[in-house]
């Protein structure tokens, strides 16, 4: 039963007590969101101990009522048994009762235990015995069941391996991971797991990222062009360079540059954000605190009066000690004390396992409430770099030799556009190019000039040709540029010597999965879903048209992000802010809830987000709102039957309908139907993103 402290100022670490095996749920009161007593159930049997000792206690229990039906015996014999009984089934309940009291507090658990004395002391040691068997087969249950809550987390901890093979001068080493400093090259087997976070300097192959980011598809790397780079760049980099610490490599011997220490990787950082959110209340939580600082003193003043109720109604004290011991049973409330921690705990749990970082259960609770959704563009809903939509060749020339050329001279130019171009136009390239550009010249903001053996080249946007000479672009020509652009598109014109011989065309094009990921989300509920970005409106529209968004606002400042926020929240009650951490965290600061995406190895994602999709899947989103929907309607379903099950025994037993024994068994029944109701919330299975609207 749960150890519910008046006195509730006892807190210890959460990571130290994720570390530990559960041991009564009544933790989650004392310390609010926290599973698990900080002192051991073990004993001579191991971790079963209590659940062999309540087995131990019930057939005790049995023997001594058995015995007690047959006339002949000797009273005492069925007795004798009975005390062993409450020894066995008392011996954890005295033992929690005895610390707490130590440490200042005060249990449900000692209340128990009195009640049980209570029935012994009026001669009804069955039924006291049949308290305590109960009461501590409760115990030992829903230790078992949160349990496996716990293990979801703590499992995360096995990931990394115990050591790894570091390269020093030529030869490996076997190191513990501890051991691993910043700048160390460890070598990574194939098939193996890889000991921590770093940049690959050698070798390429496939990496299974779903320990940390919940891709359920291998991700591609391969080495650096720099094997000198400094670690500290790590965060700069591509994904494609970088690897996480529990991760498992492929087929391919890799070598990693190590990015960061043990205690700080990845997987560590994630495992201590999950204990640091169990240890955060949720809303319900604390509004059942406040109600049991209340409920608990109340039921204490009620007993103490109903253990003198013979001196107003003929009855004798041993009639009235016995109701209020029964309504000391049935008033405990247990169920209510864990109804909140058990589902914010194995919500959290199961989000991890999918990589989805929750920090505890204000966030849970929030996110499971919103009906209005704010998203980046730039690499939330979009790829994030520039991609080549369009080649349009003029002038009878076919399109290999536009691109020729346009390879020759962009492949001159440093500008990340130019260079997403060269990367694109070479793909659509079906031979390598024999076009040499030299004497580059730029013209910022507008294009640039180079040489391709006699011949001058220019590549820019309208405004490069509109003052460059007479010979300007045609009408037909310009009306097909404004429509890429009024498409999304940044345009460039291509011009050989006088006569123009192309356009070509660039966009940071939508995430293959936006456009299901939203109908999705409208699927959970969200009703209304607001694109934000610094890009140009133009840019901004052609976007929501593509992937279905209904509302867009371009040309944001991050200020003004914000302003919109504060107005959507205004509008909606409360809305979640989707971006990447870093240019969006003011705005996703002032959101109900923040959610950063990709924010596997990224500091800023994780410390400014409420929530962190680890992996850079757009796609987890509904899964995450479905997880949390169905995570509020467990605890709403939790506290009524927790209330409810009070509201109707305390009645019962005051009006001497029901004793001691019925109500223990309802008063269990709720607080295990509570933690395994709550434990559903492991089993959860998304919805397909994929799916067409009306069949999720």
């Amino acid at each position: 039963m749960d150890n519910l402290k008046i006195n509730q100022d006892i807190h210890r670490n959460a990571g130290e007590a994720a570390a530990q095996a559960p041991h009564s749920h009544a933790s989650a009161v004392d310390d609010p969101g926290q599973p698990g007593h900080d002192h051991e159930h073990g004993g001579i049997f191991g971790k079963n101990t209590e659940l062999y000792f309540s087995i131990g206690c019930g057939i005790a229990l049995a023997v001594g009522f058995g015995l007690s039906r047959v006339s002949s015996l000797p009273k005492l014999l069925p007795i004798a048994f009975y005390i062993v009984a409450y020894l066995l089934g008392g011996f954890f309940t005295a033992k929690e009762a005895i610390e707490a009291i130590r440490k200042g507090g005060f249990e449900i658990d000692f209340l128990m235990l009195v009640a049980a004395i209570g029935a012994a002391i009026l001669g009804d040691w069955a039924e006291g015995a049949l308290l305590l068997f109960l009461f501590s087969m409760g115990h030992a249950l829903e230790h078992y069941a949160m349990g496996k809550a716990r293990k979801s987390i703590t499992a995360l901890t096995a990931l990394a391996p115990k050591t790894a093979l570091v390269k020093d001068n030529g030869q490996t080493r076997t190191v513990a991971i501890s051991a691993l400093k910043i700048g160390d090259v460890i070598v990574v087997k194939p098939n193996t797991k890889i000991a921590a976070d770093g940049i690959v300097v050698s070798g390429a192959g496939s990496v299974n990222q779903a320990p940390i980011t919940g891709e359920s598809i291998p991700v591609d790397k391969e080495a650096v062009e720099d094997p000198s780079i400094s670690p500290e760049k790590a965060g700069n980099l591509d994904g494609k360079y970088r690897v996480f610490a529990g991760t498992i490599n492929g087929n391919d011997l890799l070598e990693v540059k190590v990015s960061r220490e043990a205690n700080d990787s990845s997987i560590a950082r994630l495992v201590k954000m999950v204990n640091e959110a169990e240890a955060q209340q949720s809303p319900t939580q604390q509004f059942t605190d406040k109600i049991e600082k209340i409920f608990v003193p109340a039921v204490l003043v009620l007993v103490v009066l109903l253990c003198f109720a013979f001196l107003v109604i003929d009855e004798p004290f041993s009639k009235s000690f016995y109701r209020a011991m029964a309504v000391l049973v049935a008033a405990s409330p247990c169920a209510l004390a864990i109804s909140t921690p058990s589902a914010v705990l194995s919500g959290v749990a199961r989000a991890a396992r999918a990589g989805v970082l929750i920090k505890g259960g204000r966030p849970l609770e929030d996110l499971g409430s919103l009906t209005a959704l704010a998203f980046d563009k730039t690499g939330t809903l979009t790829e994030g770099k520039p991609r080549l939509t369009a080649v349009l060749p003029l002038d009878n020339i076919g399109e290999q030799e536009l691109l020729a050329y346009v390879v020759a001279v962009e492949s001159l130019s440093d500008h990340p556009l130019a260079k997403a171009i060269v990367r694109d136009a070479q793909t659509r390239l079906q031979g390598a190019s024999s076009l040499t550009a030299q004497d580059l010249q730029a013209v910022l903001g507008k294009g640039v000039k180079a040489s391709v053996g006699n011949e001058q080249v220019y590549a820019g946007n309208l405004a490069l040709f509109d003052g460059l000479d007479a010979y300007k672009p045609s009408p037909a020509l310009t009306a097909q540029v404004r429509e890429l652009e009024n498409k999304g598109n940044t345009t460039m014109i291509i011009r050989r010597n006088q006569a123009y011989i192309g356009i070509i065309a660039v966009m940071d094009i939508p995430r293959p999965e936006a456009k299901a990921t939203l109908s999705a989300l409208t699927r959970e509920g969200i009703t209304k879903m607001v694109m934000l970005t610094g890009d140009n409106q133009q840019v901004a529209n052609a976007v929501a048209v593509q992937i279905g968004l209904t509302e867009a606002l371009g040309g944001l400042l991050p200020e003004q992000k914000v302003e919109a926020i504060e107005k959507l929240t205004r509008d909606a009650g409360k809305a979640a802010m989707v971006g990447d951490g870093v240019n969006d965290a003011p705005a996703m600061a002032k959101s109900t809830v923040g959610i950063a995406m990709g924010a596997a190895g990224s500091d800023v994602a994780l410390e400014t987000a409420d929530i962190a999709l680890m992996g850079d899947k757009l796609d987890l989103l509904p899964f995450a709102i479905g997880l949390s929907r169905k995570a509020t309607s467990i605890i709403r379903q939790n506290l009524f039957i927790s209330l409810g099950m009070v509201v109707v025994l305390i009645p019962l037993t005051i009006s001497g309908l029901a004793s001691i024994g019925p109500a223990v068994v309802a008063h269990e029944g709720s607080t295990l139907v509570v933690v395994f109701n709550a434990l559903r919330l492991l089993a959860y299975k998304p919805k397909d993103v994929s799916a067409p609207a009306g069949k999720a």
